[in-house]
């Protein structure tokens, strides 16, 4: 049945349809209640089902028989070595520490935190939680010490499992001593912190840390728990605009039957064969495309440590790809960018053989027709942009390759929406929007199975997040038009939360720590367009009176700054010293205005604008970094 098909099938009988997807996965009640619109304008999905998430990913592979195919291969281009864990030894390994979290008293509801790098040791903590229904919210190993706090204090959880240090090209990153800080300034504190030590880097523990082996050693195995549908899974903290992050909640029962619906027919990628997404479980990719979905799927998942480029070389993934027979690859644009950019005559591809590769799927930001193209004639497969969120866990918009025939690609379009999900474009009157007319992006409600339900501990702020700019419907918060195809464009954020090689980050966060600088009065931060990353955070900053600091010395400063309070991953590199800030009569920061002159567009002074001599000041400095 191809996609248009599918997608009126859906329209046709919704209930029925998701009845149907739910049937590929295991029950150990199967639900008679479809979708409950009544508690969320989101929607809760298959309310009096009964099963549980590891034994979906994990046990009832090794029932079906297929306890020695491959589960997870993890790749480590920091060190050189690699593992294949098969079914069995995935289940043998999940079951014991699901064991050790459940000696520690952990319980079903519980949060765990996660806080490690890409090691195979942070998918089996993943999974155990989920086998003995824990909340597990795992935190990118690259944010900084207050980040981890932060989300600390959020989810208070009873315990955190991390690793004693990360691996990056050219150094190791000390975890342990960020999450020491980081326990210094939460002021919740978890009862256990369990460490993986690692042999690039073993930490002193002391009596306040346990080390890993010792936790699981002599425990009894636990065997999966029966979990509600409804039951959460997990929490994923994602930017908001305020700079305060939002704890996205994903609940088990819509989220598995949305996966395996989406394996089959959109990566069209089955049992047995090798799904790749070079991701870090720390962001949403990882959580659906690293570990559930393809576990789900019964395929073999790659997990990898390293980067495009430099570890050692640009033909790392191709490798990778012929090595270990990889059928589809789902990557962020700025890797391919990046290998396009060290090898753009495409040696180091001609080098391997990829002949097992089908597809390429492509998300996380914007995919430039350029790197689509280069890719899709150098590798000679379908490249696939697609768009969705950390919100909605999977694909909102894309090119369903297992739907039967694909669809004719439209460079810079997503494609179609697919089923499940109604996208409109509305004006800022809540107006539909005709043909390639520009505007918000909205979806209908209810929003299909695998969508947050809610925000964590924040039920009005998940309303106010997505409900109230266009009552009725849930704003994404990108902007875009759909053509008379119904073909879907994505242009970008409409708000102030940036997209830096596919992770999100507010521009107030990033503003609090420049305001935290002695010298400084005011700022903003703007993203700009970066031929690698897509988009990195341009900041502006306005001194205080009197200050007399080397401007040089002082952005450097700030560089720094900026790199310890939010990270590494924030790319933060490109700093000016200006005059003064346009600003509306109200105090407001004209930030669209900003954004607009560094595009490189013609704007229009702003009809509320105090004083617009500044945009001319401002001018030629927006200009030379578009």
């Amino acid at each position: 049945m191809k996609q248009r098909e599918l997608y009126a099938k859906w329209r046709q009988d919704p209930e029925r349809f998701w009845r149907d997807a739910a049937q590929a996965i295991s029950w150990d009640q199967s639900p008679t209640i479809i979708c409950d619109t009544d508690t969320s304008p989101a929607g809760h999905w298959f309310t009096d089902g009964q099963l549980n998430a590891c034994y979906n990913a994990v046990d009832r592979h090794v029932e079906a028989g297929r306890g020695e195919q491959a589960a997870l291969v993890h790749v480590s281009a920091m060190t050189g070595a690699s593992e294949s864990i098969s079914f069995s030894q995935l289940q043998h390994e999940v079951a014991r520490l699901a064991g050790a979290l459940r000696a520690q008293g952990v319980q079903a509801g519980d949060r765990v935190i996660i806080y490690m790098p890409m090691v195979p040791q942070a998918v089996y903590a993943m999974l155990a939680c989920a086998r003995i229904g824990a909340i597990h919210s795992v935190v990118f190993g690259g944010f900084a010490a207050r980040e981890l706090a932060v989300r600390i204090d959020d989810a208070q959880p009873v315990l955190l499992l991390t690793a004693s240090c990360g691996l990056e090209p050219g150094r190791v990153v000390d975890y342990m001593g960020l999450v020491r800080r980081a326990l210094e300034l939460a002021e919740h504190k978890p009862s256990k912190t369990v460490v993986w030590q690692r042999p690039q880097a073993p930490a002193d523990l002391g009596a306040d840390y346990m080390d890993w082996l010792d936790f699981i050693d002599g425990v009894e195995p636990a065997a999966p728990v029966s979990m509600a549908a409804t039951a959460p899974l997990y929490i994923l903290y994602t930017s908001g605009t305020t700079g305060k992050p939002k704890g996205v909640l994903r609940d088990t029962g819509g989220y598995l039957v949305a996966l395996s619906w989406s394996m089959h027919h959109v990566y069209d990628t089955a049992a047995g064969e090798c799904f790749w997404a070079a991701s870090d479980i720390g962001w949403v990719v990882g959580h659906s495309y690293i570990v559930y979905g393809p576990l789900i799927a019964g395929c073999t998942t790659l997990m990898f440590e390293g980067k495009p480029v430099g570890t050692p070389d640009a033909g790392t993934f191709w490798r990778i790809i012929e090595q270990y027979q990889v059928k589809t690859l789902f990557t962020a644009p700025t890797a391919l960018r990046a290998i396009k950019r060290e090898d753009a005559a495409g040696r180091f591809i001609k080098e391997s053989d990829t002949s097992s590769l089908s597809a390429v799927f492509l998300a996380g930001e914007r995919a430039d027709p350029d790197t689509v193209q280069w890719v899709g004639e150098q590798l000679s497969v379908p490249v696939i942009d697609h768009w969705w969120q950390t919100e909605t866990g999977w694909p909102i918009v894309a090119n369903c390759l297992g739907a039967g025939e694909p669809l004719p690609v439209k460079l810079g379009s997503a494609s179609l929406p697919i089923p499940g999900f109604e996208v409109r474009v509305l004006n800022e009157l809540g107006q539909t929007l005709g043909s390639n007319e520009q505007g918000d992006l909205v979806l209908g409600l209810p929003l299909p199975p695998g969508c947050l339900p809610t925000l964590w501990n924040d039920p009005t702020g998940f309303e106010a997040a997505y409900f109230t700019t266009h009552p009725g419907w849930y704003n994404s918060g990108d902007g875009g038009y759909i053509d008379e195809d119904d073909y879907v464009f994505i242009m970008g954020r409409v708000d102030d939360v940036i997209n830096v090689a596919g992770h999100r980050l507010s521009t107030g966060e990033l503003e609090q720590s420049l305001a935290g600088h002695s010298a400084v009065a005011e700022c903003a931060v703007i993203g700009v367009a970066d031929g690698l990353k897509g988009t990195v955070p341009l900041g502006l900053v306005v001194l205080k009176a009197g200050v007399t600091h080397d401007a040089q010395i002082l952005i450097a400063e700030l560089i720094a700054k900026v790199r310890e309070d939010v990270g590494p991953v924030a790319s933060f590199h490109r700093c000016h010293i200006v005059p003064r800030l346009p600003k509306t009569r109200s105090g407001k920061v004209l930030r669209a205005t900003l954004r607009a002159m560094a595009a490189g567009r013609e704007v229009p002074v702003p009809p509320t604008i105090e004083d617009a001599s500044v945009l001319d000041e401002l001018q030629g400095l927006l200009r030379s970094v578009s």
